[in-house]
């Protein structure tokens, strides 16, 4: 009696139905994983960076140095599974990036490090609070380049309101360029704060505080109770102009009457104009748990349902687009496999017989399938390097096929027992 093979091969061949279920499982499993893999440029990976940035406006790099990089260094040296610390001192900004071990919890990496900042008092007075934050890694999706109105502020709200839109439809972050920040400039000459019999340490010191929102305390008991706090703070010209100070003849005047109020871009801001009229340009990018092709319809979307009602001076374009160089791929890859596909059952249907031409054909998209649903289940994603990948595999797949599909019909002409 002849004994047949007892591994996978033999067993699925001895069991037809069994070998078809299995075929139609890997079909499912790989749909499933195909709707569900994150589509993106580069793989996913984590960084372990938490960085810490001091500004003091103002000071030297060796003020910073001493009084803030240093001093922050030896504390935060300290802080647990740390792998690398780099520091930067620069005018008026103190920079530190600490790196660490892999696998670190970043939660808890990240209060433990805003801790030991918390528990540092000796930071010079005129020094912003420090921020601590982790560092998160965003991919681009496209540029828009806002180009139109003549007036800047005009164009502010417009760009303001673009990016309002576009977060509330999905995209994770936009990141503004050539929108200066503005600051509220007062000046006062010389003779005019001589003739007033004030100095600008005393205008300074009335302003800051006046300028201010401040807790008024509590009113009511248990449910009924209302915090109270006054609005003073100042937020444009208009109400710094209103703002009252004592001279020293004791007179009260207004300070926009003694005083040169207006918002002005701050120093060092990068402004964009195009055909010398203001241009803003939004990058529009996708977290890491993003996807890129559902990250580009919500632009195409927007774009049909915003660029028409836009007044005819304003003009939006896109460019940039990484999220097309990934569809590219995709339609490589299936352009590829479709015309691998044929080629492969057309050969195997003149040279062999139709029904090994057949199998072969449904082994293709069978065995990508599988393979999505391995990726998925391996937390991959569908990027640059796994479609090139797969682009490869495509083609060493198709020429298995030829040589699998002509050794099987070989044998089996012989005389052979397909079964042993």
């Amino acid at each position: 009696m002849t004994r047949h093979r007892r591994d996978l091969l033999g067993v699925l061949a001895h069991h037809p139905v069994a070998a078809n279920l299995l075929m139609v499982i890997m079909l499912l499993a790989g749909a499933f994983a195909l709707d569900r893999l994150n589509v993106q440029f580069f793989p996913s990976f984590e960084l372990d960076l938490i960085t810490v940035r001091v500004v003091w406006t103002g000071a030297s790099a060796e003020d910073i140095e001493d009084g803030i990089t240093n001093p922050l260094e030896q504390r935060l040296k300290n802080v647990d599974n740390l792998k690398n610390m780099t520091s930067t001192s620069a005018l008026g900004l103190s920079s530190i990036a600490l790196e660490f071990q892999e696998g670190t919890d970043p939660l808890l990496a990240l209060d433990q490090t805003r801790r030991l900042v918390d528990e540092f008092r000796n930071l010079p007075a005129d020094a912003e609070k420090p921020e601590v934050a982790q560092v998160t890694r965003y991919e681009n999706v496209a540029r828009l380049l806002v180009t139109g109105p003549e007036n800047a502020e005009e164009l502010r709200d417009l760009v303001h309101g673009f990016e309002k839109d576009l977060l509330a439809r999905g995209i994770d972050k936009i990141d503004i360029s050539g929108l200066p920040e503005q600051e509220i400039a007062i000046e006062i000459d010389s003779a005019t704060l001589e003739r007033l019999g004030l100095s600008l340490d005393q205008i300074s010191d009335r302003i800051a505080g006046l300028s201010k929102d401040q807790p008024a305390g509590v009113i009511g008991d248990r449910d009924g109770s209302r915090e109270l706090r006054s609005l003073d703070q100042r937020r444009d010209a208009w109400g710094y102009a209103r703002l009252t100070t004592v001279t020293e003849d004791r007179s009260r005047i207004d300070l926009g009457s003694v005083a040169s109020i207006k918002r002005q871009p701050r120093d060092g801001e990068v402004s964009l104009s195009v055909g010398g009229s203001p241009a803003v340009e939004l990058a529009l990018r996708r977290a890491e748990s993003g996807d890129s092709l559902a990250a580009a319809r919500v632009l195409d979307e927007w774009l049909a349902e915003t660029v028409p009602t836009l007044p005819a001076n304003v003009q939006v374009q896109v460019y940039d687009e990484s999220w097309q160089l990934i569809k590219d791929r995709i339609m490589l890859l299936v352009k590829n496999g479709a015309g691998g596909l044929v080629l492969v059952v057309a050969i195997l249907y003149l040279f062999l017989t139709g029904r090994v031409a057949w199998w072969v054909a449904v082994g293709i998209p069978v065995s990508f399938m599988a393979a999505l649903f391995i990726l998925y289940l391996a937390g991959g994603s569908v990027n640059m390097i796994s479609l090139f990948a797969l682009i490869m595999a495509l083609g060493i797949i198709v020429d298995d096929a030829f040589v699998v599909g002509e050794d099987a019909l070989a044998h089996l002409q012989k005389g052979e027992d397909p079964l042993l």
